[in-house]
């Protein structure tokens, strides 16, 4: 019994160590990306038209600026089986629990663009909390219809990683009736870890 415990102790800090260098190596990988982003577009900036990060800073502003707010609240949790075993899977809470509040903009092509700070019961039932700007491209499918194809940039924080703030960086997609949309993201990773379906309702109020 004192072997086995020993060793599930020893797999447990050895799962605990990957998970937190990855996180440092994904903090690494995404700050090297921002700075090389602010080298190449000041390098390369052209006086007759504003930079990407020009842009980035005004969608912000002006998303942070509207009166327009939405409500999220987190409904489902998915962990791809093909990267758990059945025993890890079970483990897991799929019900992430939580409230968000953010403001909304459509600009003059219709997309749209989300500042959010959301919190929710993260799968192994600790409180997470995020914040970040998001963006998607809108399609009409229909009258009453839209989908959605973008990205979040923000940052989270988690128990298991001391609440340390770790920058995210995912794919958005979703499917709009009137005021409301089913809102998904997937959270990539390795065996064992990542690999999320993550899904809320976003409500315009």
């Amino acid at each position: 019994m004192l072997l086995d415990s020993h060793l599930l102790d020893i797999t447990h800090r050895k799962s605990l160590i990957d998970r937190q260098y990855h996180s440092r190596l994904f903090i690494y990988a995404f700050v090297g990306a921002y700075v090389l982003l602010l080298f190449v577009d000041t390098a390369y900036a052209d006086d007759a038209k504003p930079t990407l990060l020009t842009r980035a800073k005004e969608n912000v502003v002006e998303t942070w600026e509207s009166q327009s707010y939405e409500l999220y609240i987190p409904i489902n949790t998915w962990h791809n089986r093909a990267y758990y075993t059945k025993e890890e899977a079970n483990s897991f809470n799929e019900r992430p629990w939580g409230i968000g509040l953010g403001k909304y903009r459509y600009d003059e092509e219709g997309d749209w663009h989300g500042i959010y700070a959301m919190a929710f019961s993260d799968s192994n039932q600790e409180l997470e909390p995020i914040v970040g700007y998001g963006f998607q491209k809108i399609w009409q499918a229909s009258e009453q219809v839209k989908l959605g194809l973008g990205f979040t940039l923000g940052f989270t924080m988690r128990e298991d990683s001391n609440y340390i703030p770790i920058p995210v960086l995912v794919p958005l997609f979703s499917v709009k009736y009137k005021e409301v949309a089913l809102q998904s993201t997937y959270v990539p990773g390795g065996e064992g870890h990542g690999n999320i379906l993550f899904t809320w309702l976003r409500w315009e109020i």
